[in-house]
């Protein structure tokens, strides 16, 4: 299959562009001639201002589907987000008000995905400073958080996103996680086994530490349901969540910490 992939260079498209080569797909640089288009490229930071999140996650998502669609290639697999289930800020706004978009276009075969957080060799931002914090051994006021979070390791998105390019699942919007939720708490301890590197967690109040803006995704719930997936495609996740991290903290030791 003729595949063109946006935002190629990024942390996910850096990952999904050799193995879909491998796979045997054919990448492409241009929309022309192509068979289907995996649309990675939006812009990925809540911080973001909501003119920027619409023009960008919304428009240019519209507009390359129309591309697409103009060009040949109906398969069109758009990378979204598990914030756009329960939207509560632009970010999860435009991801949703996307989604719909894509739907209602007639004649496009969408597939939409929706990651929680995505982790994995050469991830950066949040993850990569907690990775941080865990092996440098400084102590953290996590100890008291109770909730539940989604995770989704690189290469099993990446598999998910393989799968979603041909066959049945047009029209439809799929939940992908590694599989049951941990809490931050448990999170940090797996990346510290995976670190060697015990994490040094103590008791906060989580109420306190919501009012933190650095903190206050750690503290809360973010659940995806990835049923449907599993059981319309027959997907299941080629990675545990304990290899996810073994791996993402042996690039991380490649790279000096």
């Amino acid at each position: 299959m003729r595949v063109l992939v946006t935002g190629a260079g990024g942390f996910i498209g850096s990952h999904l562009c050799p193995a879909l080569a491998a796979a045997g797909h054919e990448l492409r640089s241009s929309v022309e001639g192509c068979d289907a288009v995996v649309h990675l490229a939006n812009i990925a930071h809540v911080s973001a201002s909501a003119a920027d999140l619409h023009r960008v996650n919304v428009e240019g998502t519209i507009a390359q589907a129309k591309a697409a669609l103009g060009a040949g290639a109906r398969r069109f697999v758009y990378l979204s987000s598990s914030k756009a289930a329960r939207p509560d800020n632009a970010y999860g706004r435009a991801k949703s008000i996307a989604e719909q978009a894509l739907l209602q276009l007639e004649g496009l075969e969408a597939v939409i995905l929706r990651p929680p957080l995505v982790y994995g060799p050469r991830v950066k931002a949040k993850f990569l400073a907690l990775m941080r914090a865990i092996d440098r051994g400084w102590p953290l006021p996590l100890a008291s958080i109770h909730n539940l979070r989604s995770l989704v390791y690189v290469g099993n998105l990446v598999d998910a996103i393989t799968r979603c390019l041909d066959g049945p699942g047009q029209g439809k919007i799929f939940a992908v996680s590694d599989g049951a939720p941990v809490s931050t708490p448990e999170l940090c301890r797996a990346i510290g086994r995976a670190l060697g590197r015990p994490a040094r967690l103590f008791p906060f109040p989580p109420a306190l530490l919501g009012l933190v803006p650095v903190m206050a995704r750690l503290v809360q719930s973010q659940e995806a349901d990835d049923r449907s997936i599993r059981a319309e495609l027959g997907w299941r996740p080629p990675f545990s969540f304990e290899e996810g991290l073994r791996r993402t903290a042996e690039w991380y030791r490649a790279q000096g910490g």
